[in-house]
């Protein structure tokens, strides 16, 4: 992955590509159909947050999109292809999904959805599996699947987890379309901006994330991953006692403190 901010990924058709100051964008950039995923989407992205997620320069990745929508689900001429398939294609086909919004929700780095337009049906997974979502005020949110003789299974443990499961019965269930008001009532979603202020409130975000250590970081997200809807046992409580212990006697912990201590900046700030 190239780090100068001017130089994109020439090996994505499907996507553009850039990181600056630490803070890496991935646009969904098929515009013209209002940004449904394809086999060609689904793969370079799954690309593209490996590669991403893997690289040191970047401590932060915003999941963007052009145009008016930000993702409308699934390609219709993919899936128009998909009707065809036998039963062993369609699983192998949904596994690359499942794959891909797997590889989004475990990268190692935080991850923010910046929604400049409406979410359907599998685009709902996209914001799902980032770890913050910032919307324009003007964006609406479906889960249609159900209106096309579908379910919303692949992207189901992701917008379970996101929108919480009372409110998924209802929205699994009508293929009712909300507002970002809603989604953010819901918790769907994390603030609800203007148009204009959109960038502004990404980027802010973002800078207050770079300037945390990078270790910590990565250890806080796998924390979330593995405590939360976990029971308290004593198992689950041994390993936050060995989880702070070692972030401690780590060399960004003890960096960290001492920084403090010493009221100077931490060396991943210099």
């Amino acid at each position: 992955m190239k780090k100068d901010s001017d130089k994109k990924s020439e090996n994505y058709k499907s996507l553009l590509v850039k990181v600056e100051q630490h803070v890496a964008t991935v646009t969904l950039n098929r515009p013209e159909i209002r940004n449904a995923f394809n086999d060609e989407m689904i793969a370079e992205l799954t690309d593209a947050f490996n590669t991403l997620g893997a690289d040191d320069d970047v401590r932060v990745i915003v999941l963007a999109a052009a145009g008016k929508a930000f993702c409308a689900g699934a390609d219709l001429n993919w899936m128009r292809a998909m009707a065809d398939y036998s039963y062993e294609e369609n699983l192998a086909d949904a596994d690359k999904l499942a794959q891909m919004l797997k590889t989004i929700y475990e990268c190692p780095k935080p991850t923010v959805a910046a929604i400049q337009g409406d979410v359907y049906a599998g685009g709902m997974g996209l914001v799902a599996v980032c770890d913050v979502a910032i919307a324009v005020k003007i964006a609406n949110f479906c889960l249609s699947e159900v209106r096309l003789g579908l379910a919303p299974a692949t992207i189901s443990p992701y917008v379970i987890r996101a929108l919480g499961a009372r409110a998924s019965q209802r929205y699994f269930l009508s293929a009712e379309v909300f507002d970002a008001k809603k989604a953010r009532q819901l918790g769907f979603i994390h603030e609800r901006v203007s148009e204009e202020w959109l960038a502004d409130e990404v980027a802010a975000f973002c800078n207050k994330v770079v300037k945390n250590s990078p270790d910590a970081v990565k250890i806080c997200k796998q924390l979330l991953h593995d405590v939360a809807g976990a029971p308290i046992t004593d198992e689950l409580i041994a390993d936050t006692v060995k989880g702070i212990a070692d972030i401690r006697s780590s060399e960004q912990g003890k960096e960290g403190v001492q920084a403090f201590l010493q009221k100077r900046k931490p060396d991943w700030l210099l």
